[in-house]
């Protein structure tokens, strides 16, 4: 059976982050006839599943295979929960319900410069996304830096201390050097 790997970015990002490009240029070179999906997600949390849906429709003869940064990391956590599969998590948000509510009212997207205004009912629907516990049967790799200006890597250190975790000193949000995993994090989803 064949492969989907579906690269889920996060908030305020797009398919033109750096990683999600990198992760791009990597499977053109290496796994050119492998199937990727880097879908630009909404800006609102049921919106982003919708899309993320299709995607998984659209492949559903293959096995599923995940890589999330942030909030990306957050969707594809409740994504193999949903529908089982293997996920590669790059700083994951994990309570993001809890973050974005300072982040409420208008907003422009970086890469896209669309404007939305966050409310509390999106605050609301990531709350319905939440996975406060994972299946035993779920496979997840998690990258952490400890200097994420963003997040609280210890929040997806416990969550996912059951699961393969690479924790690394200082970093940043973004995770620094992410390109050098993208061997290993290929060795560890192409595998069953």
């Amino acid at each position: 059976m064949q492969y989907v790997v579906i690269y889920l970015h996060g908030f305020l990002s797009s398919p033109e982050s750096q990683k999600a490009t990198q992760t791009l240029n990597f499977v053109k070179t290496y796994f050119p006839n492998l199937t990727i999906e880097i879908p630009q997600l909404s800006n609102y949390p049921n919106d982003a599943v919708t899309i993320i849906e299709q995607c998984i429709t659209k492949h559903k003869d293959k096995k599923l295979r995940f890589i999330g940064s942030s909030l990306g990391g957050f969707l594809s956590t409740f994504m193999v929960e949903k529908y089982s599969g293997k996920a590669v998590l790059i700083n994951p948000a994990v309570r993001p319900f809890e973050l974005l509510g300072d982040f409420l009212g208008e907003h422009i997207n970086p890469y896209t410069q669309q404007k939305f205004l966050l409310e509390n009912k999106h605050i609301d629907e990531l709350r319905e996304l939440d996975t406060p516990t994972l299946k035993p049967t779920s496979d997840y790799w998690v990258l952490l830096q400890t200097a994420d200006e963003t997040l609280d890597y210890r929040q997806a250190e416990s969550k996912y201390q059951e699961y393969k975790l690479s924790i690394e000193q200082g970093g940043d949000h973004s995770f620094q050097d992410f390109q050098r995993f993208l061997p290993d994090i290929f060795r560890f989803l192409l595998q069953d």
